[in-house]
């Protein structure tokens, strides 16, 4: 098991959470409430069995509230709550940094701590990403359509170039495949290594050339 952050760090990422405006806040809390209960439901009566009725039901809201939150089914497994935290740490890395180290940094800033949290429910909607055909699908569709245009607006922004540049595009790619690499790892070991880590390892080692 990994070790808990410093309760500094904790702190700091509550106060960035803290320092949202009170709409995204009570919005944030809202798509978490949903969240549970929709893997609550999903671990109880499997995912192609539970119907967004019954998880608006046992949220306590209705059927298009939930759509106002979560597109589709799907992305109540596959969405999270933190992007606007994770935009907000990378946008404040000093300019010196590489496009590479400032997404490390920001990620050994928040993902510790968001880790710690919600490990349990982060593996549970990773395996269930891997094991349902229409989360897989949908995953895939997400991370070129949502994970990989959030990096190349970052990189964009921080090159000052565009972010149809190729490079710039097949930075992304990259950045994305370490990614996705630390996650079936993490998966493999059945969440047993600290995928943290993994994460920081495979971006250290995209960031020096993936010289083997």
């Amino acid at each position: 098991m990994s070790t808990p952050p410093p309760e500094s760090s904790a702190d700091t990422f509550e106060d960035r959470l803290r320092g949202l405006p009170l709409r995204e806040r009570k919005k944030l809390r809202t798509r978490r409430a949903i969240q549970e209960h929709a893997l609550r439901l999903f671990a109880e009566q499997g995912y192609e069995a539970t119907t967004v009725e019954q998880i608006s039901a046992a949220a306590e809201i209705s059927p298009s509230t939930f759509f106002r939150y979560f597109p589709t089914k799907e992305d109540v497994v596959i969405e999270d709550e933190y992007d606007p935290v994770m935009a907000a740490v990378f946008r404040a890395q000093p300019p010196e940094l590489s496009p590479i180290e400032a997404l490390r940094a920001t990620l050994r800033d928040v993902f510790p701590v968001v880790y710690e949290r919600e490990r349990a429910a982060l593996f549970a909607r990773t395996r269930m990403m891997v094991e349902v055909p229409a989360l897989r699908a949908r995953m895939f569709d997400s991370m070129r359509t949502g994970t990989l245009a959030v990096i190349n607006e970052f990189v964009a922004e921080r090159t000052g170039r565009d972010r149809s540049d190729p490079e710039v595009q097949a930075f992304a790619w990259a950045v994305l495949g370490v990614l996705q690499a630390a996650m079936y790892a993490w998966l493999d070991s059945g969440g047993e290594l600290d995928l943290p880590g993994l994460v920081d390892r495979n971006l250290a080692f995209l960031a020096a050339g993936l010289r083997l």
